[in-house]
């Protein structure tokens, strides 16, 4: 058994490793020791949650962003964006179709617009809840005060995905404007997690000026921070950015990465990014091979989605579109997966040991 082998079993085992052994294994692995944490993951992956694939139904809530960070498309700076917000009836839309096709969670992803004051969420979050009390409800709207995140837990949001994007101080501030400081991200996420969300974070793969030792401290603030989701996906430049020069990160790495986080946490729910399926084509699949289970087909409004663009030729039709279900059904029945309507959540376990005794009996193959 090589070193790194041994560094797998032992996450695999005690669900940590030191910031030195991570690096240790970002820089050294090979393929053979890729393929042995891949399969560890997906063990753990079936233990766990089974072969279901969780979906979460996208809406693309507003392309106005107050931030500046360095890599997104839909930065202030970016005087090329093309800028939309939905409306209240418009969100609602979304859920309609989406809880017909077998979404039960809705994302609400959008840059941090001042429009979208408390006032107005709480009314949405309001309606949205008591229109699907089955569902869960996901912001994903940046950084907010305390308050504001207490009002919207209180409206009925359930999740709030929040990347930390690099849990290296000089690496943050490369990627992002002066004055914004990664100690104030964490803050937020310790806040979401204290108030009750289930709290999702994560980083991109390549982003510019990455190191092992960036990631090394990636992997060492998600098991300090054990959050209830993690989205990784590679680095993909916009050509209105600063960085539009600078490679696409590796899909290899962040299969690799994927493979860890699962190992790390397996309770974990672990999307298989949009990115993952803009730089390979079958980016998703080979996600959900390397231990990740939920995937987010964008039920936005077409007419808005090629206007969220955060990278370069980022997807959005196909199956990564929620009235394409058939089709992402069909990929994942390819690799032995299979797409449930079902939350999610850390409940999944029961939920699956429920769900196998009902099909059982109602084959009449269990007495009970």
């Amino acid at each position: 058994m090589t070193r790194n082998e041994i560094l797998i079993r032992k996450l695999a085992r005690d669900h940590s490793l030191s910031e030195k052994e991570f690096r240790e294994l970002i820089e050294s692995y090979t393929e053979g020791e890729f393929l042995y944490a891949r399969s560890l993951a997906g063990d753990l992956l079936e233990e766990t949650y089974g072969k279901r694939i969780y979906i979460r139904g996208l809406i693309e809530l507003t392309s106005y962003c107050m931030r500046d960070c360095h890599y997104c498309g839909i930065r202030r700076g970016n005087q090329k964006a093309e800028r939309y917000r939905l409306t209240e009836e418009e969100v609602l839309s979304c859920c309609s179709t989406g809880y017909e096709l077998g979404f039960r969670t809705f994302v609400l992803q959008g840059g941090e617009d001042p429009y979208f004051t408390d006032e107005r969420l709480v009314k949405m979050i309001g309606r949205i809840r008591q229109s699907y009390p089955d569902c869960a409800i996901t912001l994903s709207l940046g950084e907010r005060s305390r308050e504001s995140y207490q009002k919207l837990y209180n409206a009925g949001a359930n999740r709030y995905l929040l990347r930390h994007e690099t849990a290296e101080d000089k690496h943050f501030e490369k990627l992002h404007p002066v004055g914004e400081k990664l100690a104030a991200r964490t803050a937020h996420l310790y806040a979401l997690k204290e108030i009750g969300y289930q709290v999702g974070t994560g980083f991109m793969v390549g982003s510019p000026y990455q190191s092992s030792i960036s990631l090394a401290k990636d992997l060492c603030l998600i098991h300090e921070i054990q959050p209830e989701m993690v989205g990784i996906g590679p680095f993909v430049p916009h050509k209105e950015s600063i960085f539009r020069d600078f490679p696409s990160g590796s899909v290899e790495l962040t299969l690799f990465l994927l493979a860890l986080i699962r190992i790390m946490l397996p309770d974990a729910l672990i999307p298989a990014t949009t990115s993952l399926g803009t730089v390979d084509g079958k980016g998703r699949e080979k996600g959900v091979l390397s231990g990740a289970n939920v995937v987010m087909p964008n039920l936005s409004p077409m007419s808005v989605r090629k206007k969220y663009i955060l990278y370069d030729n980022k997807a959005y039709t196909g199956s990564e579109a929620a009235e394409s279900l058939h089709l992402l059904k069909e990929s994942m029945g390819k690799i032995g997966f299979e797409v449930v309507v079902n939350r999610g959540d850390h409940s999944s376990r029961q939920n699956i040991m429920e769900t196998d005794a009902s099909r059982i009996r109602k084959e009449g193959n269990l007495n009970v």
